[in-house]
């Protein structure tokens, strides 16, 4: 098994003397954070990153708007974010209300604000290798793989699923050259008809389509590395793309509950600590490039 916890506890463990350098310095990392509407699993995300930015000290503010909430409202709140000298980074929790959109509100977000790298310019800084905030679950599969020293560099991957939160982003940062990467990157989706063709001659695979159970024993090879990055609710119930009859046939296999989430909050608090960095810095993600 590779469970995320031990994978964020190591993040964590590194932010910990960051942090207390930017507060000893007279910068507190501040985390804002918007929840649209009443889902109860976004709710529950939002509150999961609440209580940890309260443990670690940051300065934390958080905004609820309604389900009737209008896209100015939504806009008037990122743009408030983006000014307040409190806050390093900005969180707007995924997916908000279908009536609102949700790529014209991410596009107010100051890009250096951005705590989920999911900003349209860190996506294109991420296509072209350049520094900036990594997407969060992407980068989070990333750090798995390695604290679990499963080799990346050379071999090929298969990420099922391509959307732009994850399969997407991922593909693009495991093809990097990086020492955790520079990996042979196939993607495959459901439009695909025969996408477990892909599959099961890769040693390492990632289900990333958001379709419950979508894989199954017989769509991977034997003692392949598989990681179930891709989810669906229904209600309470959490549904993974990753059928649990995988564990018999995968190597290493990340768990039905407790894989890649904790590492995507560890991601999540490693921008917010870069992002302090650099504004106690006096610098942009753009600046230190240079």
């Amino acid at each position: 098994m590779m469970p995320g916890k031990p994978v964020a506890d190591a993040v964590f463990a590194d932010l910990e003397p960051r942090v207390l350098a930017l507060r000893a310095a007279g910068h507190n990392p501040g985390l804002g954070t918007i929840l649209v509407g009443s889902d109860p699993s976004s709710a529950g995300y939002i509150r999961m990153k609440q209580e940890r930015a309260t443990q670690l000290g940051f300065t934390n503010r958080h905004v609820h708007l309604g389900d009737d909430a209008t896209q100015a409202d939504l806009i008037a709140v990122i743009r408030d974010y983006n000014t307040d000298p409190d806050i390093d980074a900005v969180l707007i929790q995924h997916p908000i209300p279908a009536n609102l959109d949700y790529e014209a509100a991410l596009a107010e977000l100051d890009p250096d604000k951005d705590a989920d790298g999911a900003h349209p310019m860190n996506m294109g800084r991420l296509a072209l290798g350049m520094p900036g905030p990594l997407p969060c679950t992407p980068a989070g599969i990333e750090a798995l793989l390695a604290f679990y020293e499963i080799p990346i560099a050379g071999r090929e991957v298969v990420v099922l699923g391509r959307g732009f939160t994850l399969g997407r982003p991922l593909s693009m940062l495991l093809s990097l050259k990086r020492p955790t990467a520079n990996a042979a990157v196939t993607v495959v989706h459901t439009g695909v008809p025969d996408w477990d063709r892909y599959t099961r001659r890769a040693p390492i695979v990632v289900a990333a389509a958001g379709v419950p159970g979508i894989l199954q024993p017989e769509h991977i090879s034997p003692g392949a590395v598989v990681v179930g990055g891709g989810v669906r609710y229904e209600g309470k119930k959490l549904l993974p793309d990753v059928d649990v009859r995988c564990e018999e046939v995968a190597g290493w296999i990340t768990p039905r509950v407790g894989g890649v989430g904790p590492t995507t909050i560890a991601m999540l608090f490693r921008n917010t600590v870069e992002a302090a960095e650099r504004r106690a810095a006096g610098s942009s993600v753009a600046s230190r490039r240079r």
